[in-house]
């Protein structure tokens, strides 16, 4: 027998267990080379384990086990694929059984009917080996007769949560686990601040709507807005370095490049998957990017390398539904631009009292780094650029 083990894989050198949530195979199951085996979850990410070989699939540990990096947590038998796959030469055929069948008589078939004998489980005598009715007939005086059916048993549902059930209890995840220090520390070791302005979606709206289907023919998806503020962004930053900083012990670093980090929601909790050089990228390639980084986030297969190096963080709340909020920095960053909900509102355009598409901006910031005039400044730099596009072309 050929068995291959099935290992946790290394995730990093800062990450040495994990969570084997799920099994996505049972015990015994033939499984193809590739093939989804298990779902691990970490302190930092949640990713998949794949089958290394084709073959048959024996299980060593439980769903909801904590594991260890290198762990043998299951085994492959590769020879029970071909085992599977290469049926016995002796053994008949089902198209040949219902060759048989067919080349039954009709009598034998209404007997076969009432006494409920598979012509196919029977010997013939006749000619080519051909079921007669005798041959039938003989097997019904030998088969005992059949059990009385058992009284059906109606089963109650099974509810969700028992009735009078007030609270359940479930371990946190490693991953929410993390979060929830994540969180902690940086509202306890930042001066955090939040700092508020609103921007008129009119310019980008109408822009979407004029080149949406040009840009869905040439690159296959939907130009979304967080392409927009990505690069609005990057424009702040530019004009606004001391934001694109983080404080390093006494030391403060200025950054000089812009990968941008995008908090994506999953069902494990949300992630930061961080999109590099923003400055350089178009927008048809920012949008294929946050697409790609959301799509593996959410099905478990994005890698610790997607979350590091980040300059800035960019959350979009209104996808939901969020008026308002004040998003936490995601440390080391020095701040964070919160997104929220579009809705008509009535301003004032030139002493006109008109009705827009508005949305709240929230820019979080550590105020031992980013001064008040500097966070406003940034704030106005994005607005700007959303309002007139333009500007992102001539770098005004």
């Amino acid at each position: 027998m050929s068995l291959i083990e099935v290992k946790i894989p290394p995730m990093g050198e800062s990450i040495t267990s994990g969570v084997l949530a799920k099994w996505h195979v049972k015990e015994g199951d033939i499984v193809k080379k590739d093939q989804p085996l298990f779902e691990l979850e970490t302190d930092k990410i949640t990713s998949e384990g794949t089958a290394e070989s084709a073959g048959q699939v024996s299980l060593k540990v439980a769903a909801g086990t904590e594991v260890k990096i290198g762990q043998v947590v299951a085994s492959i038998n590769s020879e029970a694929t071909a085992v599977a796959q290469s049926p016995s030469a002796s053994a008949p055929s089902a198209a040949a059984k219902q060759a048989a069948s067919d080349t039954s008589s009709p009598a034998v078939r209404r007997i076969a009917t009432e006494t409920g004998i598979d012509p196919n489980s029977v010997s013939g005598t006749g000619k080519a080996g051909r079921v007669t009715k005798g041959d039938i007939l003989a097997v019904a005086e030998t088969k005992p007769a059949a059990a009385p059916a058992p009284a059906a048993v109606v089963k109650a549902p099974v509810a969700a949560v028992p009735v009078g059930t007030r609270q359940t209890r479930k371990k946190m995840s490693p991953l929410r686990q993390k979060i929830a220090q994540r969180l902690v520390s940086a509202q306890h070791e930042a001066a955090m601040l939040t700092t508020f302005n609103e921007v008129d979606m009119s310019a980008v709206m109408a822009l979407r709507t004029k080149y949406q289907d040009d840009f869905v023919k040439k690159n296959g998806f939907k130009l979304g807005f967080m392409s927009f503020f990505t690069k609005a962004v990057v424009h702040a930053l530019r004009e606004v370095p001391g934001v694109n900083a983080q404080i390093d012990g006494d030391s403060i670093i200025e950054n000089h490049y812009y990968d941008i980090g995008i908090a994506v929601s999953t069902d494990k909790g949300l992630m930061v998957p961080v999109i590099r050089s923003c400055d350089t990228q178009s927008m048809a390639g920012i949008e294929a990017a946050i697409g790609d980084a959301a799509k593996r986030a959410r099905e478990g297969k994005i890698t610790l390398a997607d979350f590091e190096g980040g300059v800035f963080t960019i959350t979009n709340g209104g996808t939901f539904g969020s008026m308002l909020s004040t998003p936490i920095i995601n440390p080391p960053q020095s701040a964070i631009l919160g997104l929220h909900a579009i809705n008509d509102r009535p301003v004032a355009v030139n002493g006109q009292v008109v009705i827009r598409p508005m949305m709240y901006l929230a820019l979080s910031y550590d105020h031992r780094l980013v001064d008040g005039r500097e966070a406003v400044t940034f704030l106005v730099k994005v607005k700007q650029a959303i309002e007139d596009p333009a500007r992102l072309l001539l770098s005004l």
